[in-house]
């Protein structure tokens, strides 16, 4: 395609060209025609002038007087008589016998192509009179050679000057196109830029005129283009990372049934690469059921629904509520249905923790009660006549009493240490002489089951923390441990350092926990061997204690177990370092 500069000066040239031909057609004709008239206005002053000479002359001398004429005019000269008879003749060419093959003696002047020569001559004829008022003519002729000559040199003065002013013109249109359409071509490029999403593009502004206004008005729908595609991928960015980061799966579905959108939340809760589903529908890349039935029950009812799901993964069931509501675009058009999951899982597990604590609780209680209820009958029975039996019932009803009052001061501390406002009295504490009086305490215990209750206290540790609660600490995990060692056991307590941090381990040598136990080792009321457990007097809140006590000393507990082998918990807490005023 032809650009618009050549066609812009392309036709310029073709104006100037056809202006310029036509000028000097023009002017031409215009110059031939004065020379002509001219000369021909010469010749008849010429010939009058020798019409008088004739006059006075004798017809003896009209030969004399018509050679001096043209060897002094350059023209050819003839005197014709009143006959028609031409009765000199300065060339022998031109003579005629009537006034018939003189038609310039009947119109005074004429151009006609003589036969003789074989050139076009301009003849003039002038009258006079002789004698007795007889009337002669004066002819002078000359060859239109001398014209056309002329005529080649006006043609050729015009043909060069106006080639040198179409050069020029030329020339002069080029630069004033290139000036005319540098602009245009700049915002040309800068429309093909915006066209291709580049808004940092600008023209150059170099005039006030209209082409100057032009580029301003592209250069400013640049800025603003630029202005709102920043602030459109502004919001895009924001509203993409909000999809992404909102913590619940969203996924658009158009009319189609094709997915349009999904969000990074859903690769977790589909545990697959969610992002290749874009583009196909949802029944060809969905599996579960449940969801496939509520998308088809939106897009045929077109109302909201809420339901509940459960997806399983290997060895997890997750739990999702799902909310999908129907996308309407005008006259209530459906355009797509959007599905929002939210995943419950935790509220779920919250509410078996709560139904497993009311449960464990109400079995709890209920075991001691029971007991106390039934001796306590049996004793108002009779029982209490017999000094021996009423003694043991007695005895009984003492121990499951301590352990139902055991149990309360275990729930009440409990609840103690998860408010949120639990108060820690905080001072510099020496880990290993915590360590010692626990061991001490507790070596009694230890040695009733044969059992070598070791302590390593190499290094010297302190954190800032409440003494009573790091022995509470301790002793729950030394007396657990104790407990579930069989008798030529070992339990073993270090203290040690790392980095920044003071390491406190307890490790025993028992029967261990299953490795499917111990994500629930830390909940209330939990136990791996619940008969056993009962029958060692613990309430199975005890490692629940020791969590939430850990986590208020901002520590960390962990917990190693193999079934058979022994069981280990490791606590990091943050180590003091005394600073120097």
């Amino acid at each position: 395609m032809m650009k618009f500069r050549t066609r812009l000066i392309f036709g310029i040239l073709i104006s100037v060209f056809f202006v310029l031909a036509s000028l000097g057609i023009v002017i031409g004709q215009l110059l031939k025609g004065f020379y002509s008239e001219e000369l021909e206005q010469r010749i008849g002053k010429e010939a009058a002038l020798g019409a008088v000479m004739l006059e006075t002359e004798s017809e003896d001398n009209w030969e004399s007087v018509a050679h001096r004429l043209s060897n002094t005019l350059d023209v050819h000269a003839a005197v014709i008589n009143s006959t028609g008879d031409i009765v000199t003749e300065t060339s022998d060419e031109f003579r005629q016998s009537s006034f018939e093959d003189l038609p310039e003696v009947e119109n005074g002047s004429i151009i006609r192509y003589h036969p003789s020569s074989g050139d076009d001559f301009l003849f003039y004829a002038y009258p006079f009179e002789y004698g007795e008022g007889e009337e002669g003519y004066l002819r002078l002729s000359l060859p239109m050679e001398r014209i056309n000559e002329v005529n080649r040199k006006i043609w050729s003065f015009l043909g060069v000057s106006f080639s040198l002013a179409f050069i020029l013109i030329t020339t002069l249109s080029y630069r004033i196109a290139n000036q005319l359409t540098y602009p245009i071509e700049q915002v040309k490029e800068v429309a093909q830029e915006l066209a291709n999403g580049n808004f940092s593009a600008r023209a150059e502004e170099s005039s006030k005129d209209e082409i100057g206004q032009l580029t301003w008005s592209i250069n400013q729908l640049a800025y603003n283009l630029g202005k709102v595609t920043s602030e459109y991928n502004t919001q895009h960015e924001r509203l993409e990372a909000l999809i992404d980061h909102m913590g619940s799966g969203l996924i658009f579905i158009d009319n189609r049934g094709d997915i349009s959108l999904i969000n990074q939340y859903c690769k977790d809760i589909f545990n697959t690469d969610t992002d290749k589903w874009i583009g196909h529908l949802y029944h060809e890349v969905m599996e579960d059921k449940a969801i496939i039935q509520l998308i088809q029950e939106i897009f045929l009812t077109e109302n909201k629904v809420r339901s509940q799901i459960q997806l399983t993964h290997q060895s997890s069931v997750d739990h999702y509520e799902i909310y999908g509501a129907p996308i309407l675009g005008r006259n209530d058009k459906l355009r797509g249905i959007v599905l929002v999951f939210h995943d419950i899982t935790e509220l779920k597990n919250l509410e078996q923790v709560r139904k497993d604590f009311v449960a464990n609780v109400s079995h709890e209680l209920k075991t001691p009660v029971t007991s106390l209820k039934g001796f306590a009958e049996t004793l108002l029975g009779g029982a209490m006549k017999d000094e021996k039996a009423s003694a043991q019932f007695l005895e009984i009803i003492w121990k499951e009493s301590d352990r139902l009052q055991h149990l309360i001061h275990d729930l009440l501390e409990l609840s103690k240490i998860e408010q949120q406002h639990f108060h820690l009295n905080r001072q510099v504490i020496n880990l290993s002489h915590i360590a010692k009086e626990t061991t001490e305490l507790l070596q009694p215990k230890a040695e009733e089951k044969n059992i070598a209750l070791q302590i390593d206290t190499k290094n010297t540790v302190h954190i800032i923390g409440d003494n009573a609660r790091l022995k509470q600490i301790l002793i729950n995990l030394i007396n657990n441990a104790i407990v579930y060692t069989p008798e030529g056991g070992v339990v073993k307590l270090e203290i040690s350092k790392q980095a920044n941090e003071a390491v406190l381990t307890v490790q025993d040598t028992g029967i261990g926990i299953p490795e499917s136990e111990l994500p629930r080792i830390f909940e209330r009321f939990y136990r791996v061997n619940k008969d056993r457990s009962r029958n060692s007097g613990g309430t199975g809140l005890g490692l629940a204690i020791v969590k939430h006590l850990t986590e208020a000393h901002d520590g960390v507990i962990q917990l190693e177990s193999e079934e058979g082998e022994g069981t280990t918990f490791i606590l990091t807490f943050p180590i003091y370092v005394e600073t120097k005023d």
